[in-house]
């Protein structure tokens, strides 16, 4: 009888160890084997809000998403994205609020427009972590003053912060996109090419300092080539792509330019159009374009790209906020990030890509493009970042038309 007893006690065992694998997985370990799925960290719940685009715009917005959603499964955390449901700061406010309401407490946000959002929605949230990528003390004051019924005038030295806003929760970086858009002016030069073109979406300051950087490192190769080089320049007004603006761009390399610069998240789908149709080139934006660009329009349309390190800010400063502890060291403040290292050209916030640019042996190689890092971070090499006006140039006739939308 206990023999018989202790046959049917194992056959319900094993019958139990089926059910529970039928209903709640794989609950079997190896003996001694204590290892576990990781445990939730309940205490954040990222959220990331985009601006003018979406989660799949190939730039911006796409690669902030990635950032955010590749830390937070790493690591345990909630995470969700919210699209506001209009273009204004009124919705973007809304989607922060929907954010907090649901639970979040560290909130990403893309792009300058989030300046007036940032305004009006960290000071009554205090107890949420606000992280803000491409938005400048410039951008946050132009609304902050304005609020006080003042007078702005576009001159940010001119105003303490602290006296018109209250970022004590906010975290704001900003990069020098100025040493990235020259790069990849002078890497056009050099791989020799002479009619080039700088098509931005808005001419909000990012997007300026890119251009204005591009106008430097064009004429700065052009000058060591004993060479003229011809640029169109002008700016979309969105950054999306648009027929009106593949029709210039058509008109363009019809007309002879060679290679474009298109900057401002999907406007470069314009540029590279009309580059396929013309057997023209292009220069990506933000993050490596190539693979996206070449993708679609042809094999070897992408030149180099003009990047800037928002996957990597984003993830850093999550870990360092979340995992780290390190909020004290972020909140509050503004930083700009560029150059880091003058001998490992990869570990910089600025950057054009070392494996996709097209690099040629005589006119410019990845040593030459070392060097010229080298030099822009030790300061042999000075690239200015003001936006009120085109750069002086010697060996450039730069032809700027109407923005275009």
């Amino acid at each position: 009888m206990k023999k018989l007893l202790a046959v049917l006690l194992a056959a319900l065992m094993v019958f139990a160890l089926v059910a529970c694998n039928k209903n709640g997985g794989d609950q079997t370990t190896a003996p001694g084997d204590s290892s576990s799925a990781p445990v939730e960290n309940t205490d954040y719940k990222v959220a990331m809000v985009t601006d003018y685009g979406d989660i799949t715009d190939e730039s911006f917005n796409q690669t902030t998403y990635e950032a955010c959603k590749a830390f937070s499964e790493e690591n345990n955390i909630g995470f969700s994205y919210f699209k506001p449901a209009g273009d204004s700061p009124a919705e973007r406010v809304k989607s922060i609020e929907k954010a907090v309401d649901e639970g979040f407490n560290v909130i990403v946000m893309p792009g300058f427009a989030f300046a007036s959002a940032i305004f009006e929605a960290a000071p009554k949230h205090k107890d949420t972590k606000f992280i803000a990528l491409d938005v400048s003390k410039g951008d946050i004051l132009e609304t902050a003053v304005k609020a006080k019924g003042e007078e702005y005038n576009y001159n940010p030295d001119d105003y303490k912060l602290e006296d018109y806003a209250d970022l004590s929760n906010v975290y704001c970086a900003v990069y020098q996109e100025e040493l990235c858009g020259y790069m990849a002016g002078y890497a056009a030069v050099k791989l020799g090419y002479e009619k080039l073109g700088f098509l931005g979406g808005m001419a909000v300051p990012a997007v300026v300092r890119y251009g204005y950087g591009f106008v430097q490192g064009v004429d700065e190769a052009a000058k060591e080539l004993d060479k003229t080089v011809d640029l169109n320049y002008v700016y979309g007004g969105i950054f999306a792509g648009d027929p009106d603006i593949t029709a210039v761009m058509d008109t363009w390399y019809k007309g002879g330019t060679e290679v474009v610069f298109a900057c401002g998240g999907g406007i470069y789908t314009s540029a590279a159009e009309a580059a396929k149709k013309a057997g023209g080139k292009v220069i990506g934006v933000d993050v490596d374009q190539a693979a996206i660009i070449d993708g679609k329009y042809g094999d070897g349309i992408t030149v180099t790209s003009a990047m800037k390190g928002l996957y990597p800010a984003t993830y850093d400063t999550l870990k360092a906020v979340i995992i780290d502890g390190k909020w004290a060291d972020y909140a509050g403040k503004i930083e700009t990030l560029g150059l880091v290292s003058g001998d490992d050209v990869e570990a910089n916030y600025v950057q054009i890509p070392v494996e996709s640019t097209q690099f040629a042996d005589g006119k410019f190689t990845k040593d030459d493009y070392a060097k010229l890092v080298k030099d822009m971070f030790d300061g042999n090499i000075k690239v200015s970042n003001d936006i009120t006006k085109m750069p002086a140039v010697t060996n450039v006739k730069i032809s700027e038309q109407d923005k275009i939308k």
